[in-house]
């Protein structure tokens, strides 16, 4: 550096310099006597980065150094890079510890402290503090108190720069001491105009206001946070020059009246007048321009009798003329920038001046400074740009940092196990860039930003990254307005944080369990199968709801994989793949988006076979270019004379009207497994003598065990297809056989032409994978199958859902009731066909009668005064069509009352889907890379797919998780890979699960890739024991939730008070920022949640409004 360059290069080592100063001294020409007083210990009135960045100076020039610390501080790292660190503020507020000036003159004084550097922030431009340095017989780094005093006070500092000539914005003359002097200034001037904090700087204080309805808020706000960041709330007002640019001339003096600029720096990019990035020297900026700029700072400076490092700020509007606003008599954040394309070490200078040094000794001669390249400063901090730049807290899990040639890194408690608390500045690490010109510094910093990883907080970085890739940016000026007007800027690329999210997940099912709900306490097995090459499907809300992944990827890898396999679904008709009728253009629109994304067969049923509802889903297949397949759903028994509801002639009609309609398959569902060898030969005998060339499908269960038989008697009547389940999955609730079918068929005219050998094969991997569905499987509550099918007729998916059910609420024992009551509930609902989901409705009703001990003749008589289940109610209004036979009465009509009924097919009356509003509010809600296919997920399962976002978002892609590690988690102490894509690997080991600590929580220990990592997670059982504040929940409207971390300054309303939408209701103090929470609706306050100086966490309920 420029500071000590000459010396060094004529062999002088820093331990002769003081020797070389006092022989220089007779030779200086100044008539001011000054005495060298060299610093052997420096103290730092500050935290953070700031504090690092001067103890590193220090350190390189000799200085013991001695840092001090909040009772909040005791982690940071600031106090361990000192070489002593000692605790002021005990008791005190987290920001009045570092206003504390007895405890840091104390401090200094008992331990021998020769200077105080007062960083910035805080103290810095308090000229008390200077002035009690003094007092003290310590050094302030800085300009004397009475300069401090003067450039501090901007009224007065704006008078020197009047004096001196330099232009100013118009302004109070002193600082205002009440509201009616900004109304009054208002009245003259007009607005805009702004406050700013008459003792400190840094964006606090510091509030527009464009209209009179605004200037009481705005006058309050920013008096309080002055108070609150600089001890004093006086403000002055001036008119607000709009879009104008930030320039700031970086000034140096010594004892001796020299002053010296260092050129300039463009801070221009800011929101809420806090900078956000800096650069130097300022681009596109006229040379006569920035004459007029430096020569203005340094004779103001001198005017004044400038000491020390300062800035000289300036705006500059439209035209080309610029503004003084004020001075800052202290180091400022971005110096960084300057000391890059100077070569001049300002904090080294800084300490020089204040031992005595002259300018002239130390090199720095203004014809000596001389511009090199461009710098570009990015401050990271940990604030969300998608929620306003709200201020993020929490621990960092992560930190990797970017780095290489050309960066800088000032950063102070950036490691990972940190924890950012709300109390301090938001800035985690200024990331410092150089290059031999702005697109050159621009590139660099922009790959350093990229390389950088932060997980357990939010930060800016990809704001910023967007900022340098901003054209306006790389070549053009840009004002104070920059964010404001360029809206892109937010348009945000996603973090992916995939490994962490994992680590998240695979702690959350170690402390807690699975996350997919478990019927029964059983472990998976601990063999993982060797996985051949086989399609596997699941229903679509499955796979959301439970497996944690999205239908169409699945859809889309299998459709890559198995490219000239047909693939089918079932359509429940009108209701599509959901459980409740939809629009009729949304049916159509789910079949077109299935049918892009490699759908070929739609198997199109209805639960109730109501006509009307099957050719809408018929059609909407046909539409979209899929093989419609319609199929009969099958109840009964057409072998038996006796059961006439559902005969064979019922059958056949409903197949003719499909058949009529353009089916290009008919098919059988039997859902229950009632359909039994006479029946078949029956059924599917007189539907091949009606419809000779029409392919038949039969599906069945065998739940009783008769599966094999019947559908050897279908193919026999000639059916062409059947459905088995691979021999290790067949039986009870699946399919019949498939070893069974083809081993029985095999040497006749039926034969399939499989071999025998793949069969078991393929059955092998299957069992093995069976064992790690343990908990799920059947056999932990069914032992065997059962012929009571015959009688009740309980679905095949829906039976073990019910075992599982009675078994979960204390009714394992009961569960023979439960099967009883199905059959009665039946009866109450007419005989109903028992597909999805009126094979639920059946079986809600039967757990209610049993959970409420009532017969069928009492449900009967009380229908008019019990609660029946929303399912049975729904289903008597209508809302998913009309069941053969028509509804029972009179128990419709004593259950309904005078509530609404459906008349027809129920989407027929429904509105259209306006799927491109629902794409913008997905797109407002998830971000921008919402699919057709998610749009379509939200139309189908609107709760299902909000949570399913909300899982991926917290946990990550789990489907790359193993099934026994998604469902168990891992073993203390196993090692295992996940592969995230094609060539990107993690290898996980679990090290150990931490003991329970004060906010519910355990710390789950990973090494991942060889480095330690760690999570917290929060013990669901232990937090039922622990008393929280309680969280907003999103989909209620009127609880309102704190939008940040944070103290309450103000609470504005009262319970039982009227609000309207937009209205104040709490202030919010966070990062020495304070947010106003606004009503979102109009409403009355029902209850208020808080008081002032409660600390809140993000989310935490602040009030609740009713409407």
């Amino acid at each position: 550096m420029l500071l000590t360059q000459g010396l060094r290069q004529a062999g002088v080592g820093l331990l002769t310099l003081r020797r070389i100063y006092c022989l220089s001294r007779a030779a200086h020409t100044s008539a001011q006597k000054v005495e060298y007083k060299p610093i052997k210990k420096v103290m730092v009135a500050n935290r953070g980065e700031i504090a690092i960045r001067v103890f590193r100076a220090c350190t390189e020039l000799g200085f013991r150094t001695v840092a001090v610390y909040s009772e909040q501080d005791t982690g940071q790292m600031h106090r361990q890079k000192a070489d002593e660190a000692y605790l002021i503020g005990r008791g005190l507020p987290p920001v009045a510890a570092y206003l504390h000036i007895p405890d840091i003159i104390k401090v200094a004084k008992e331990n021998n402290v020769d200077a105080i550097h007062p960083g910035y922030g805080f103290l810095s431009e308090r000229s008390d503090f200077a002035q009690a340095c003094a007092d003290a017989g310590v050094r302030f780094v800085g300009p004397s108190p009475e300069v401090v005093r003067k450039m501090g006070d901007k009224v007065e500092a704006r008078a020197i720069a009047i004096s001196a000539g330099v232009p100013v914005v118009p302004g109070t003359d002193a600082p205002i001491s009440a509201l009616q002097e900004a109304q009054e200034f208002a009245n003259t001037y007009g607005f805009p105009i702004i406050f700013k904090a008459a003792y400190g700087g840094g964006g606090r204080g510091m509030r527009v206001v464009r209209e009179y309805e605004e200037l009481e808020e705005n006058y309050q706000r920013a008096y309080s946070e002055a108070l609150a960041a600089f001890g004093n709330g006086a403000l002055f007002v001036e008119k607000f020059i709009e879009k104008p640019r930030h320039i700031e001339v970086q000034i140096l003096g010594d004892k001796y009246g020299n002053v010296i600029h260092l050129y300039e720096r463009d801070c221009s990019i800011q929101r809420r007048h806090q900078k956000v990035v800096e650069v130097a020297p300022a681009a596109q900026l006229d040379p006569h321009l920035r004459d007029r700029l430096t020569a203005d700072s340094v004779n103001l400076a001198k005017q004044v009798g400038y000491e020390n490092a300062g800035t000289v700020e300036f705006l500059l509007d439209k035209h080309g003329k610029h503004y003084f606003i004020e001075v800052n008599s202290r180091l400022q954040v971005e110096h960084t920038v300057t000391e890059e394309i100077t070569d001049v070490d300002l904090v080294h200078a800084q300490l020089r001046v204040c031992e005595g040094w002259s300018l002239p000794e130390l090199g720095l001669k203004q014809d000596k400074i001389q511009i090199n390249g461009s710098a570009i400063q990015c401050r990271v901090t940990t604030e969300d740009p998608a929620r306003g730049f709200q201020p993020d807290t929490g621990r960092l899990e992560v930190f990797r940092s970017g780095e290489g040639m050309g960066i800088r890194l000032d950063s102070a408690s950036a490691f990972q196990g940190a924890v950012i608390s709300p109390h301090y500045d938001s800035l985690l690490v200024k990331v410092i860039a150089s290059g031999k010109d702005l697109p050159t510094a621009a590139t660099k910093m922009n790959r350093a930003l990229a390389e950088f990883r932060v997980r357990g907080v939010k930060t800016n970085i990809p704001f910023l990254q967007n900022v340098l890739n901003n054209d306006q940016f790389l070549h053009g000026a840009v004002d104070t307005q920059f964010i404001d007007e360029n809206p892109d800027l937010f348009n945000l690329k996603p973090v992916q944080n995939r490994a962490q999210k994992l680590l998240h997940y695979l702690g959350h099912v170690m402390v807690n369990g699975p996350a997919t709900p478990i019927p029964v306490k059983a472990k998976p097995s601990s063999t993982d199968p060797v996985v051949p090459p086989i399609p596997l499907g699941a229903t679509f809300d499955v796979a959301m709801r439970f497996l944690w992944e999205c239908p169409w990827r699945r859809l889309q890898e299998l459709r890559a994989l198995v490219p000239n396999v047909p693939f089918q679904m079932l359509l429940r008709g009108a209701n599509a793949v959901g459980y409740t009728s939809y629009p009729d253009n949304a049916v159509f629109k789910f079949c077109e988006v299935a049918k892009e994304n490699g759908m070929d067969i739609f198997r199109v049923f209805d639960s109730l076979n109501y006509l009307p509802n099957m050719l809408l889903g018929m059609e909407a297949a046909g539409s979209a270019g899929g093989v419609v397949e319609a199929a009969i759903s099958y109840t009964g028994d057409v072998s038996d004379p006796t059961r006439q509801k559902y005969s064979l002639e019922y059958f056949l009609k409903l197949a003719d009207e499909l058949v009529k309609a353009g089916t290009h398959i008919l098919a059988i569902k039997d859902m229950a497994g009632v359909l039994k060898p006479e029946a078949s030969r029956l059924l599917v005998g007189a539907l091949r003598d009606r419809f000779p060339e029409m392919p038949i499908h039969v599906h069945t269960h065998d739940t009783a065990g008769a599966g094999v038989a019947a559908m050897l008697a279908c193919a026999e009547a000639g059916a062409d297809i059947v459905d088995v389940a691979v021999d290790s999955m067949a039986g009870m609730t699946s399919q019949p056989s498939m070893g069974a079918i083809v081993a029985c068929t095999k040497g006749t005219e039926l034969s399939t032409g499989i071999s025998l050998e793949k069969v078991f094969d393929y059955s092998e991997y299957w069992e093995v994978t069976r064992g790690l569905y343990t908990p799920f499987d059947c056999t932990a509550t069914m032992k065997s199958g059962n012929a009571d099918v015959y009688e009740n007729e309980i679905p095949g998916g829906q039976y073990t859902n019910l075992h599982f059910q009675a078994h979960s609420m204390g009714l394992g024992h009961k569960f023979k009731e439960v099967k009883k009551a199905y059959v009665e509930a039946n009866k109450l609902l007419g005989d109903l066909i028992k597909v999805t989901p009126s094979s639920k409705i059946v079986g809600d009703l039967a757990q209610f009668m049993v959970q409420n001990s009532l017969t069928r003749e009492e449900v009967e008589q009380r229908a008019d005064e019990l609660s029946f289940p929303l399912s049975v109610v729904e289903f008597l209004q209508g809302h998913i069509g009309i069941p053969h036979g028509g509804f029972p009465e009179p128990f419709r009509s004593k259950v309904l009352k005078s509530l609404p009924r459906v008349e027809g097919r129920p989407g027929a009356s429904l509105p259209p889907m306006d799927f491109d509003c629902l794409e913008k509010k997905l797109r407002a809600k998830h971000g921008d890379d919402i699919t057709p296919e998610d749009v379509m997920s939200a139309a189908m399962y609107p709760k299902v797919f909000q949570e399913f976002k909300e899982f991926t978002s917290n946990f990550g892609p789990v489907d790359c998780l193993n099934t026994r590690l998604f469902l168990d988690g891992p073993k203390i102490a196993e090692e295992f890979e996940v592969e995230l894509e094609r060539g990107k690997t993690l290898h996980i080991k679990a090290l150990a699960l931490g003991d329970l600590n004060k906010a519910g929580q355990r710390e789950v220990f990973f090494e991942l890739n060889g480095q330690l990592r760690s999570v917290l997670v929060k013990d669901a059982l232990a937090m039922k024991e622990m008393h929280f504040h309680p969280k907003a929940l999103k989909d209620m409207r009127g609880q309102v939730g704190a939008p940040m971390p944070g103290k309450v300054v103000e609470v504005k309303v009262k319970e039982g008070q009227k609000v309207e939408k937009g209205q104040p209701l709490c202030v919010l103090s966070a990062m020495k920022m304070e947010t106003v929470v606004n009503s979102p609706l109009s409403g009355t306050v029902a209850k208020v949640y808080v008081k002032p100086d409660s600390s809140l966490e993000g989310d935490d309920l602040i009030l609740e409004i009713s409407e």
